[in-house]
């Protein structure tokens, strides 16, 4: 009997999800982040259209919130409806998402043709929670035209996004180095476009030259990485943005890369879920709480080492 309301309660969230609801979508994606979400996800994901995600990420305060902002502007001019997906930082009372959605795209707030939603990224690493994938799929279903993520601003290691983006964007600014710093920490080699925002500040004909000359020793006949200057708190240069993202997405149809992007992107998400199954299935049949507090006294305190303690769990339960 529960089992049976439960499955209507998961076919009436999704009809109302599908018919426009913004509430069901809500539920929807709180059932996903709370990793209650996987009866949903099988209603949902055939009706997931492949809309193009696009991701913005880059060093805190280089200004990603408000070019996430300008761009739903101008896809809201083309009438075209905008997913917005905001990965922010855990908070440590809660453990929600510190910012939320109210602190967010204000402008926007009352447009029925954009949906944002913060996530935490509870410890996730490399910016991005663990439920993003299929919190991407949900927002597919709905029908949203246009998807945007965008990465918590709490390093320069956050290139994650370029796994489940079709389009990366990578925000500089020509103050502090940045430029230099991100070529050094890697973040650079995600980057389908960069971003060089408050253009408007000095140093930005520099910084622009430097990443011109990073992209022409990057070039390997295929996409060539755009620079786009923009001044995000102006509006100025998000037209161009938003061409150089259509370029590319123009590109990466017709070179194949999006398919073989899917491809990747499914077998990342299969190999994630059977761990976890795996994991679950040991710590109900073979890790209980006294084992495992066991390994973990034995692993910190250096009388075993952790390779040898996972053998064991795994040869306890299945032999050798």
């Amino acid at each position: 009997m529960a089992e049976a309301k439960a499955s209507t309660n998961i076919h009436l969230i999704v009809d109302r999800l599908v018919a426009g609801d913004r509430r069901a979508l809500a539920q929807a994606i709180t059932a996903v982040e709370n990793c209650g979400g996987a009866d949903l996800i099988r209603q949902l994901f055939p009706l997931a259209g492949g809309q193009p995600v696009v991701g913005i990420t880059g060093p805190s305060g280089a200004g990603k919130s408000t070019l996430v902002n300008g761009l739903t502007t101008v896809y809201r001019a083309d009438e075209a409806s905008v997913g917005v997906l905001a990965i922010d930082p855990t908070s440590p009372f809660t453990g929600g998402a510190l910012l939320g959605d109210r602190v967010r795209m204000q402008q926007h707030c009352e447009d029925e043709g954009v949906y944002v939603r913060s996530m935490a990224t509870r410890g996730a690493m490399g910016g991005l929670a663990a439920a993003v994938y299929d919190t991407l799929a949900v927002l597919s279903a709905a029908g949203f035209d246009r998807l945007l993520v965008e990465t918590v601003g709490v390093g320069q290691d956050e290139v994650d996004v370029a796994g489940v983006a079709d389009t990366t964007c990578v925000v500089l600014t020509p103050v502090g180095g940045d430029e230099i710093q991100a070529i050094k920490a890697g973040i650079m080699e995600v980057a389908d476009i960069f971003v060089l925002n408050k253009s408007d500040l000095p140093g930005t004909d520099r910084a622009e030259a430097q990443l011109h000359a990073w992209v022409t020793q990057a070039d390997d006949g295929e996409w060539a990485p755009r620079v786009v200057r923009t001044v995000g708190s102006r509006g100025d240069g998000i037209d161009a943005l938003k061409a150089a993202i259509g370029d590319h997405e123009d590109w990466y149809r017709a070179s194949g890369k999006a398919e073989q992007k899917r491809r990747t992107l499914a077998r990342f998400r299969l190999h994630t879920l059977l761990r976890e199954r795996l994991l679950g299935v040991v710590r109900s049949h073979g890790l209980d709480e006294t084992r495992e507090a066991e390994l973990v006294s034995a692993i910190a305190s250096g009388d075993l080492d952790p390779h040898s303690a996972a053998e064991s769990v795994v040869t306890e339960m299945f032999g050798k």
